[in-house]
Protein backbone atom coordinates (compact mmCIF):
# COMPACT_ATOMS: atom_id res chain seq x y z
CA UNK A 1 0.00 0.00 0.00
CA UNK A 2 1.34 3.30 -0.70
CA UNK A 3 1.93 5.66 2.17
CA UNK A 4 0.62 8.99 2.92
CA UNK A 5 3.97 10.22 3.61
CA UNK A 6 4.72 9.40 -0.14
CA UNK A 7 1.40 11.16 -1.70
CA UNK A 8 2.83 14.15 0.21
CA UNK A 9 6.13 14.15 -1.16
CA UNK A 10 4.80 13.38 -4.48
CA UNK A 11 2.36 16.90 -3.61
CA UNK A 12 5.77 18.85 -2.53
CA UNK A 13 6.99 17.94 -6.12
CA UNK A 14 4.35 19.16 -8.15
CA UNK A 15 4.47 22.38 -6.13
CA UNK A 16 1.20 23.92 -4.17
CA UNK A 17 1.51 27.42 -6.25
CA UNK A 18 0.40 25.36 -9.42
CA UNK A 19 -2.94 23.16 -7.41
CA UNK A 20 -5.34 26.11 -8.04
CA UNK A 21 -4.84 26.84 -11.71
CA UNK A 22 -6.20 24.87 -14.95
CA UNK A 23 -3.28 23.63 -16.86
CA UNK A 24 -3.63 23.48 -20.47
CA UNK A 25 -1.90 21.17 -22.81
CA UNK A 26 0.85 22.48 -23.99
CA UNK A 27 0.11 21.80 -27.71
CA UNK A 28 3.41 23.53 -28.86
CA UNK A 29 2.67 22.25 -32.08
CA UNK A 30 1.57 24.80 -34.62
CA UNK A 31 -1.47 24.99 -37.04
CA UNK A 32 0.55 24.96 -39.98
CA UNK A 33 2.71 22.41 -38.30
CA UNK A 34 -0.10 19.70 -37.46
CA UNK A 35 0.31 16.53 -39.42
CA UNK A 36 -1.43 16.36 -42.49
CA UNK A 37 -2.56 12.52 -42.04
CA UNK A 38 -6.30 12.04 -43.08
CA UNK A 39 -8.50 8.65 -44.32
CA UNK A 40 -6.85 8.04 -47.59
CA UNK A 41 -3.41 8.19 -45.78
CA UNK A 42 -4.88 6.12 -42.86
CA UNK A 43 -6.53 3.43 -45.31
CA UNK A 44 -3.24 3.15 -47.91
CA UNK A 45 -1.36 2.24 -44.27
CA UNK A 46 -3.91 -0.30 -43.80
CA UNK A 47 -3.63 0.41 -39.60
CA UNK A 48 -6.19 2.91 -37.50
CA UNK A 49 -3.73 3.56 -34.73
CA UNK A 50 -5.17 4.91 -31.72
CA UNK A 51 -4.40 5.80 -27.56
CA UNK A 52 -6.81 4.46 -24.90
CA UNK A 53 -6.34 4.27 -21.55
CA UNK A 54 -5.52 1.31 -19.29
CA UNK A 55 -8.38 0.62 -16.55
CA UNK A 56 -11.08 -2.05 -15.36
CA UNK A 57 -13.30 -0.79 -17.90
CA UNK A 58 -11.92 1.03 -20.79
CA UNK A 59 -8.85 -2.01 -21.67
CA UNK A 60 -7.74 -4.38 -19.84
CA UNK A 61 -7.15 -8.15 -20.12
CA UNK A 62 -8.93 -11.01 -18.57
CA UNK A 63 -8.43 -14.63 -18.96
CA UNK A 64 -5.97 -13.99 -21.45
CA UNK A 65 -8.45 -12.20 -23.60
CA UNK A 66 -8.30 -8.41 -24.04
CA UNK A 67 -11.66 -6.54 -23.27
CA UNK A 68 -12.96 -3.24 -22.62
CA UNK A 69 -15.61 -0.73 -23.40
CA UNK A 70 -13.20 1.31 -25.63
CA UNK A 71 -11.35 -1.81 -27.01
CA UNK A 72 -14.98 -3.28 -27.91
CA UNK A 73 -15.82 0.37 -29.84
CA UNK A 74 -12.47 0.19 -31.80
CA UNK A 75 -12.62 -3.29 -32.49
CA UNK A 76 -16.22 -2.73 -34.12
CA UNK A 77 -15.18 0.67 -35.64
CA UNK A 78 -11.91 -1.04 -37.43
CA UNK A 79 -14.01 -3.70 -38.07
CA UNK A 80 -16.38 -1.25 -40.26
CA UNK A 81 -13.05 0.57 -41.60
CA UNK A 82 -11.67 -2.82 -42.76
CA UNK A 83 -8.43 -1.80 -41.17
CA UNK A 84 -6.10 -3.46 -38.81
CA UNK A 85 -6.24 -1.57 -35.45
CA UNK A 86 -2.82 -0.85 -33.42
CA UNK A 87 -3.58 0.49 -29.91
CA UNK A 88 -1.38 2.41 -27.39
CA UNK A 89 -1.76 3.07 -24.12
CA UNK A 90 -1.43 6.24 -22.19
CA UNK A 91 -3.09 8.14 -19.73
CA UNK A 92 -1.18 11.75 -20.01
CA UNK A 93 -3.56 13.33 -21.66
CA UNK A 94 -0.90 16.33 -22.63
CA UNK A 95 1.19 13.60 -24.66
CA UNK A 96 -1.55 12.01 -26.16
CA UNK A 97 -2.91 15.52 -27.55
CA UNK A 98 0.52 16.35 -29.11
CA UNK A 99 0.85 12.32 -30.41
CA UNK A 100 -2.51 13.38 -32.31
CA UNK A 101 -1.51 16.44 -34.26
CA UNK A 102 2.01 15.23 -34.71
CA UNK A 103 0.16 12.27 -36.53
CA UNK A 104 1.39 9.89 -33.87
CA UNK A 105 -1.73 8.37 -33.91
CA UNK A 106 -5.19 9.22 -35.55
CA UNK A 107 -7.75 9.24 -32.39
CA UNK A 108 -7.49 9.29 -28.95
CA UNK A 109 -10.24 7.07 -27.60
CA UNK A 110 -9.81 8.04 -23.59
CA UNK A 111 -13.34 9.09 -21.80
CA UNK A 112 -12.37 12.53 -23.30
CA UNK A 113 -15.32 15.31 -21.75
CA UNK A 114 -16.22 17.70 -24.95
CA UNK A 115 -15.27 21.40 -23.96
CA UNK A 116 -14.99 24.27 -25.30
CA UNK A 117 -11.44 25.09 -24.62
CA UNK A 118 -10.52 21.79 -25.94
CA UNK A 119 -11.78 22.59 -29.33
CA UNK A 120 -9.39 25.16 -30.03
CA UNK A 121 -6.86 22.37 -30.92
CA UNK A 122 -8.35 19.59 -31.19
CA UNK A 123 -11.85 18.33 -32.59
CA UNK A 124 -14.14 16.05 -31.19
CA UNK A 125 -16.52 13.18 -32.72
CA UNK A 126 -19.94 12.09 -31.86
CA UNK A 127 -19.99 11.86 -28.13
CA UNK A 128 -20.45 7.61 -27.56
CA UNK A 129 -22.25 8.16 -24.28
CA UNK A 130 -23.23 11.22 -21.92
CA UNK A 131 -22.37 11.40 -18.01
CA UNK A 132 -21.67 12.95 -15.27
CA UNK A 133 -18.66 13.89 -12.56
CA UNK A 134 -19.49 12.84 -9.24
CA UNK A 135 -17.11 13.52 -6.05
CA UNK A 136 -15.50 9.67 -4.95
CA UNK A 137 -15.17 10.34 -1.24
CA UNK A 138 -14.62 7.34 1.66
CA UNK A 139 -17.51 6.32 4.10
CA UNK A 140 -17.58 3.60 6.35
CA UNK A 141 -18.67 0.22 4.34
CA UNK A 142 -19.97 -2.02 7.62
CA UNK A 143 -17.04 -4.19 7.59
CA UNK A 144 -15.16 -4.24 11.32
CA UNK A 145 -11.85 -4.66 9.81
CA UNK A 146 -12.14 -1.18 7.57
CA UNK A 147 -12.86 0.69 11.42
CA UNK A 148 -8.93 1.46 11.79
CA UNK A 149 -9.06 3.14 8.40
CA UNK A 150 -9.43 6.86 8.71
CA UNK A 151 -12.59 8.45 7.12
CA UNK A 152 -11.58 12.50 6.54
CA UNK A 153 -14.66 13.92 6.92
CA UNK A 154 -18.59 13.30 6.99
CA UNK A 155 -19.87 12.43 3.63
CA UNK A 156 -20.57 15.41 1.23
CA UNK A 157 -23.54 15.83 -0.31
CA UNK A 158 -23.87 20.07 -0.75
CA UNK A 159 -21.26 21.12 -3.25
CA UNK A 160 -20.85 24.25 -0.83
CA UNK A 161 -19.36 21.94 1.22
CA UNK A 162 -16.09 21.84 -1.06
CA UNK A 163 -14.72 25.03 -0.02
CA UNK A 164 -11.61 25.04 1.34
CA UNK A 165 -11.34 20.86 0.81
CA UNK A 166 -8.50 19.18 -1.35
CA UNK A 167 -8.79 17.13 -4.36
CA UNK A 168 -6.80 15.16 -6.19
CA UNK A 169 -7.44 14.55 -9.71
CA UNK A 170 -5.59 12.83 -13.25
CA UNK A 171 -3.43 15.57 -14.49
CA UNK A 172 -4.66 18.03 -17.26
CA UNK A 173 -7.99 16.08 -17.08
CA UNK A 174 -11.39 17.73 -17.56
CA UNK A 175 -12.16 17.33 -13.88
CA UNK A 176 -9.48 20.01 -12.92
CA UNK A 177 -11.98 22.22 -15.15
CA UNK A 178 -15.20 21.55 -13.84
CA UNK A 179 -13.52 21.81 -10.07
CA UNK A 180 -12.02 25.44 -11.71
CA UNK A 181 -15.32 26.55 -12.50
CA UNK A 182 -17.00 24.93 -9.24
CA UNK A 183 -14.87 27.01 -6.76
CA UNK A 184 -16.28 30.31 -8.71
CA UNK A 185 -19.53 28.87 -8.68
CA UNK A 186 -19.41 28.38 -5.06
CA UNK A 187 -17.34 31.46 -4.32
CA UNK A 188 -14.85 30.16 -2.62
CA UNK A 189 -11.26 27.87 -2.83
CA UNK A 190 -10.79 24.50 -3.74
CA UNK A 191 -7.47 22.94 -3.65
CA UNK A 192 -6.77 21.12 -6.69
CA UNK A 193 -3.94 19.05 -6.82
CA UNK A 194 -2.86 17.23 -10.27
CA UNK A 195 -1.12 13.99 -10.13
CA UNK A 196 0.78 13.46 -13.43
CA UNK A 197 1.22 9.76 -14.41
CA UNK A 198 -2.14 8.47 -12.36
CA UNK A 199 -5.00 7.06 -13.93
CA UNK A 200 -8.26 7.79 -12.42
CA UNK A 201 -9.41 4.77 -10.70
CA UNK A 202 -5.44 4.56 -9.05
CA UNK A 203 -6.79 7.68 -7.52
CA UNK A 204 -9.77 6.02 -6.73
CA UNK A 205 -7.90 3.10 -5.22
CA UNK A 206 -5.88 5.57 -2.78
CA UNK A 207 -9.46 7.21 -1.75
CA UNK A 208 -10.63 3.61 -0.78
CA UNK A 209 -7.28 3.09 0.94
CA UNK A 210 -7.43 6.24 3.25
CA UNK A 211 -4.51 7.99 1.38
CA UNK A 212 -6.30 10.66 -0.02
CA UNK A 213 -9.80 12.02 0.90
CA UNK A 214 -11.51 13.10 -2.55
CA UNK A 215 -10.65 12.56 -6.46
CA UNK A 216 -13.58 13.15 -9.18
CA UNK A 217 -14.18 10.49 -11.68
CA UNK A 218 -17.19 10.28 -14.44
CA UNK A 219 -19.87 8.35 -12.67
CA UNK A 220 -20.49 5.34 -15.46
CA UNK A 221 -16.75 4.19 -14.43
CA UNK A 222 -17.36 4.93 -11.25
CA UNK A 223 -20.15 2.78 -10.45
CA UNK A 224 -18.59 0.23 -11.94
CA UNK A 225 -15.77 0.72 -9.30
CA UNK A 226 -18.32 0.23 -6.38
CA UNK A 227 -18.21 -3.45 -6.95
CA UNK A 228 -14.43 -3.26 -6.24
CA UNK A 229 -14.86 -1.06 -3.17
CA UNK A 230 -17.28 -1.16 -0.51
CA UNK A 231 -15.93 1.78 1.30
CA UNK A 232 -16.37 4.74 -1.09
CA UNK A 233 -19.36 6.80 -2.17
CA UNK A 234 -19.88 8.00 -5.34
CA UNK A 235 -23.00 9.53 -4.94
CA UNK A 236 -22.62 13.45 -5.31
CA UNK A 237 -22.20 15.07 -8.64
CA UNK A 238 -20.50 18.10 -9.00
CA UNK A 239 -21.41 18.67 -12.89
CA UNK A 240 -24.24 18.66 -15.09
CA UNK A 241 -24.43 15.70 -18.06
CA UNK A 242 -21.43 15.57 -20.33
CA UNK A 243 -20.62 14.26 -23.62
CA UNK A 244 -17.87 11.97 -23.39
CA UNK A 245 -16.16 11.91 -26.82
CA UNK A 246 -13.29 10.48 -29.18
CA UNK A 247 -10.62 13.46 -30.31
CA UNK A 248 -9.63 13.82 -34.24
CA UNK A 249 -7.06 16.28 -35.53
CA UNK A 250 -8.97 19.51 -36.79
CA UNK A 251 -7.29 18.64 -40.35
CA UNK A 252 -8.60 15.17 -40.33
CA UNK A 253 -12.39 15.96 -41.75
CA UNK A 254 -12.59 12.85 -44.47
CA UNK A 255 -11.93 10.32 -40.94
CA UNK A 256 -13.98 12.43 -38.85
CA UNK A 257 -16.73 12.10 -41.36
CA UNK A 258 -16.51 8.99 -41.18
CA UNK A 259 -16.63 7.92 -37.42
CA UNK A 260 -19.01 10.34 -36.98
CA UNK A 261 -21.60 8.78 -39.37
CA UNK A 262 -20.83 5.37 -38.31
CA UNK A 263 -20.96 6.34 -34.44
CA UNK A 264 -24.40 7.76 -34.76
CA UNK A 265 -25.59 4.47 -36.73
CA UNK A 266 -23.60 2.43 -34.06
CA UNK A 267 -25.08 3.45 -31.05
CA UNK A 268 -28.64 2.96 -32.39
CA UNK A 269 -27.48 -1.15 -32.98
CA UNK A 270 -28.14 -4.07 -30.34
CA UNK A 271 -24.78 -4.43 -30.73
CA UNK A 272 -23.82 -1.40 -28.99
CA UNK A 273 -26.30 -1.41 -26.29
CA UNK A 274 -24.78 -4.73 -25.10
CA UNK A 275 -21.27 -3.15 -25.32
CA UNK A 276 -22.68 -0.47 -22.84
CA UNK A 277 -24.47 -2.95 -20.90
CA UNK A 278 -21.81 -5.08 -20.18
CA UNK A 279 -19.45 -2.96 -19.32
CA UNK A 280 -21.78 0.23 -17.49
CA UNK A 281 -24.89 -1.46 -16.21
CA UNK A 282 -24.72 -4.94 -15.22
CA UNK A 283 -23.25 -5.55 -12.08
CA UNK A 284 -20.22 -7.43 -12.52
CA UNK A 285 -19.29 -9.57 -9.06
CA UNK A 286 -15.92 -8.87 -7.39
CA UNK A 287 -15.14 -12.63 -8.59
CA UNK A 288 -14.20 -11.36 -11.51
CA UNK A 289 -11.04 -9.05 -9.74
CA UNK A 290 -10.31 -11.54 -7.20
CA UNK A 291 -9.61 -14.46 -8.87
CA UNK A 292 -6.56 -12.78 -10.25
CA UNK A 293 -7.00 -13.31 -13.32
CA UNK A 294 -7.92 -9.25 -14.28
CA UNK A 295 -5.02 -7.52 -15.37
CA UNK A 296 -6.12 -4.47 -13.70
CA UNK A 297 -5.79 -6.26 -9.83
CA UNK A 298 -4.20 -9.84 -10.55
CA UNK A 299 -2.35 -9.38 -13.88
CA UNK A 300 -2.47 -12.99 -14.20
CA UNK A 301 -3.30 -14.01 -17.60
CA UNK A 302 -3.77 -17.80 -16.19
CA UNK A 303 -3.27 -20.40 -13.52
CA UNK A 304 0.14 -21.63 -15.19
CA UNK A 305 2.13 -18.14 -15.25
CA UNK A 306 4.29 -19.37 -13.50
CA UNK A 307 5.18 -22.48 -15.52
CA UNK A 308 5.04 -20.26 -18.51
CA UNK A 309 7.82 -17.52 -16.93
CA UNK A 310 10.05 -20.57 -16.11
CA UNK A 311 10.76 -21.93 -18.89
CA UNK A 312 10.24 -19.61 -21.34
CA UNK A 313 13.03 -17.78 -19.28
CA UNK A 314 14.85 -20.46 -20.15
CA UNK A 315 14.86 -20.15 -23.73
CA UNK A 316 15.13 -16.19 -23.00
CA UNK A 317 11.48 -16.13 -24.66
CA UNK A 318 8.71 -13.64 -23.45
CA UNK A 319 6.16 -15.14 -21.60
CA UNK A 320 3.52 -13.21 -23.10
CA UNK A 321 4.68 -14.31 -26.53
CA UNK A 322 4.13 -18.00 -24.96
CA UNK A 323 0.75 -17.37 -23.28
CA UNK A 324 -0.76 -15.56 -26.22
CA UNK A 325 0.29 -19.00 -28.11
CA UNK A 326 -1.15 -20.95 -25.52
CA UNK A 327 -4.03 -19.36 -25.29
CA UNK A 328 -4.80 -19.82 -29.09
CA UNK A 329 -4.30 -23.33 -28.81
CA UNK A 330 -5.82 -24.47 -25.95
CA UNK A 331 -7.75 -21.61 -23.96
CA UNK A 332 -5.48 -23.37 -20.88
CA UNK A 333 -6.89 -26.46 -20.69
CA UNK A 334 -4.88 -28.86 -20.07
CA UNK A 335 -6.48 -31.95 -21.11
CA UNK A 336 -8.05 -30.55 -24.46
CA UNK A 337 -7.19 -32.38 -27.42
CA UNK A 338 -8.32 -31.33 -30.88
CA UNK A 339 -10.20 -33.21 -33.53
CA UNK A 340 -6.55 -33.95 -35.22
CA UNK A 341 -5.26 -35.91 -31.98
CA UNK A 342 -3.33 -32.49 -30.85
CA UNK A 343 -3.17 -33.04 -26.91
CA UNK A 344 -2.16 -30.49 -23.63
CA UNK A 345 -1.46 -26.83 -23.42
CA UNK A 346 0.48 -25.92 -26.71
CA UNK A 347 -1.49 -28.86 -28.48
CA UNK A 348 1.04 -31.51 -29.18
CA UNK A 349 0.88 -34.11 -31.45
CA UNK A 350 1.85 -37.39 -29.63
CA UNK A 351 4.62 -37.60 -32.04
CA UNK A 352 5.99 -34.80 -31.59
CA UNK A 353 5.68 -35.00 -28.31
CA UNK A 354 7.42 -38.02 -28.15
CA UNK A 355 10.38 -37.01 -30.22
CA UNK A 356 10.95 -33.68 -28.00
CA UNK A 357 10.79 -36.74 -24.40
CA UNK A 358 6.79 -35.08 -22.96
CA UNK A 359 6.26 -37.85 -20.84
CA UNK A 360 3.55 -37.21 -19.75
CA UNK A 361 1.25 -35.06 -22.58
CA UNK A 362 -1.55 -33.70 -20.29
CA UNK A 363 1.10 -32.52 -18.10
CA UNK A 364 0.95 -28.58 -18.24
CA UNK A 365 5.08 -28.71 -16.98
CA UNK A 366 5.68 -31.45 -19.31
CA UNK A 367 3.45 -30.34 -22.63
CA UNK A 368 4.99 -26.91 -22.04
CA UNK A 369 8.34 -27.87 -22.20
CA UNK A 370 7.72 -30.23 -24.97
CA UNK A 371 5.97 -26.92 -26.63
CA UNK A 372 9.02 -24.74 -26.08
CA UNK A 373 11.65 -27.42 -27.47
CA UNK A 374 9.65 -27.66 -30.38
CA UNK A 375 9.44 -24.00 -31.20
CA UNK A 376 13.31 -23.64 -30.86
CA UNK A 377 13.54 -26.20 -32.87
CA UNK A 378 11.82 -24.66 -35.54
CA UNK A 379 13.43 -21.35 -34.66
CA UNK A 380 16.43 -23.11 -35.85
CA UNK A 381 15.60 -24.82 -38.57
CA UNK A 382 14.09 -21.05 -40.23
CA UNK A 383 17.08 -19.22 -38.64
CA UNK A 384 19.14 -20.19 -41.48
CA UNK A 385 17.08 -18.89 -44.32
CA UNK A 386 15.21 -15.49 -42.18
CA UNK A 387 17.74 -13.92 -40.29
CA UNK A 388 15.19 -10.74 -39.14
CA UNK A 389 14.19 -12.32 -35.31
CA UNK A 390 11.02 -10.03 -35.59
CA UNK A 391 10.01 -11.65 -39.44
CA UNK A 392 11.01 -15.36 -38.52
CA UNK A 393 8.70 -14.98 -35.53
CA UNK A 394 5.77 -15.15 -37.79
CA UNK A 395 7.66 -17.81 -39.75
CA UNK A 396 7.97 -20.12 -36.35
CA UNK A 397 4.69 -19.37 -35.64
CA UNK A 398 3.40 -20.38 -38.66
CA UNK A 399 5.20 -23.28 -38.81
CA UNK A 400 4.40 -24.66 -35.30
CA UNK A 401 0.89 -24.32 -36.74
CA UNK A 402 0.77 -26.30 -40.09
CA UNK A 403 4.03 -27.97 -40.19
CA UNK A 404 7.33 -26.20 -41.72
CA UNK A 405 7.11 -27.77 -44.95
CA UNK A 406 3.80 -25.99 -45.84
CA UNK A 407 5.30 -22.88 -45.00
CA UNK A 408 8.82 -23.77 -46.89
CA UNK A 409 6.19 -24.11 -49.77
CA UNK A 410 4.90 -20.61 -49.84
CA UNK A 411 8.04 -19.56 -49.45
CA UNK A 412 8.89 -21.36 -52.68
CA UNK A 413 5.95 -20.04 -54.67
CA UNK A 414 6.58 -16.36 -53.17
CA UNK A 415 10.19 -16.64 -54.47
CA UNK A 416 8.96 -18.18 -57.84
CA UNK A 417 6.17 -14.98 -58.29
CA UNK A 418 8.64 -11.95 -57.47
CA UNK A 419 8.01 -11.67 -54.29
CA UNK A 420 10.32 -11.66 -51.14
CA UNK A 421 10.61 -14.97 -49.70
CA UNK A 422 11.82 -13.71 -46.29
CA UNK A 423 8.86 -11.26 -45.50
CA UNK A 424 6.10 -12.50 -44.15
CA UNK A 425 2.91 -9.90 -45.03
CA UNK A 426 1.91 -9.23 -48.51
CA UNK A 427 4.81 -11.73 -49.08
CA UNK A 428 4.52 -15.26 -47.92
CA UNK A 429 1.63 -14.96 -46.14
CA UNK A 430 -0.21 -14.65 -49.72
CA UNK A 431 0.70 -17.86 -50.72
CA UNK A 432 0.30 -19.97 -47.41
CA UNK A 433 -3.27 -18.32 -47.35
CA UNK A 434 -3.95 -19.32 -51.23
CA UNK A 435 -2.29 -22.85 -50.79
CA UNK A 436 -5.91 -24.42 -50.64
CA UNK A 437 -6.37 -23.08 -54.38
CA UNK A 438 -5.28 -25.96 -56.94
CA UNK A 439 -3.42 -23.45 -59.15
CA UNK A 440 -1.45 -23.21 -56.08
CA UNK A 441 -0.69 -26.51 -54.50
CA UNK A 442 -0.14 -27.71 -58.13
CA UNK A 443 2.64 -25.62 -58.30
CA UNK A 444 5.91 -27.69 -59.39
CA UNK A 445 7.79 -26.16 -56.46
CA UNK A 446 5.11 -27.07 -54.21
CA UNK A 447 6.35 -30.19 -52.09
CA UNK A 448 3.70 -30.89 -49.60
CA UNK A 449 0.58 -30.28 -51.52
CA UNK A 450 -2.80 -29.33 -50.47
CA UNK A 451 -3.00 -26.80 -47.10
CA UNK A 452 -5.77 -25.49 -45.37
CA UNK A 453 -4.33 -21.93 -45.13
CA UNK A 454 -6.40 -19.75 -43.86
CA UNK A 455 -5.97 -20.72 -40.70
CA UNK A 456 -2.04 -20.81 -40.22
CA UNK A 457 -2.88 -16.58 -41.93
CA UNK A 458 -4.96 -16.10 -38.84
CA UNK A 459 -3.09 -17.90 -36.27
CA UNK A 460 -0.16 -15.63 -37.14
CA UNK A 461 -2.33 -12.29 -36.50
CA UNK A 462 -3.79 -13.59 -33.73
CA UNK A 463 -1.42 -14.90 -31.56
CA UNK A 464 0.79 -11.29 -32.28
CA UNK A 465 -2.27 -8.95 -31.80
CA UNK A 466 -2.98 -10.67 -28.24
CA UNK A 467 0.41 -10.41 -27.59
CA UNK A 468 0.45 -6.65 -28.32
CA UNK A 469 -2.21 -6.49 -26.02
CA UNK A 470 -0.23 -8.31 -22.59
CA UNK A 471 2.56 -6.26 -23.64
CA UNK A 472 0.42 -3.21 -23.36
CA UNK A 473 -1.18 -4.65 -20.09
CA UNK A 474 0.77 -6.94 -18.54
CA UNK A 475 4.56 -5.72 -17.06
CA UNK A 476 6.91 -8.63 -18.18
Amino acid sequence: MRSWYSIISLIVLLSFAACKQTKEPSTNTKQEEIATVDLDDIVKRGKLKVVTDYNSTNYFVYKGRPLGYQFELLQALSNHLGLKLEIQVSNNVENNINNLLEGGIDIIATNFTVTRDRSDYITFTEPHCVTRQVLVQQKYSGNSEQKETVVFNEIIRNQLELAGKTIYVQENSSFVDRLQSLSNEIGDSINIVEIPDYEVEQLIDLVANGEIPYTVCDENMANINLNFYDNIDVKTAISFPQKIAWAVRPNSSDLLDVVNNWLINFKKTKHYKRIYRKYFINPRSKHLVETGFHSIKGGKVSMYDAIIKSESEKYDLDWRLIASLIYQESRFLPEIESWAGAVGLMQLMPATAEHFGVKEITSPVDNIQGGLKFLVWLDKRMAKKVEDPEQRLKFVLASYNVGLGHVQDAMRLAEKNGKNPLIWEDNVDFYLLNKSKPDFYNDPVVKYGYCRGEEPYHYVIDILERYTHYKNVIMD
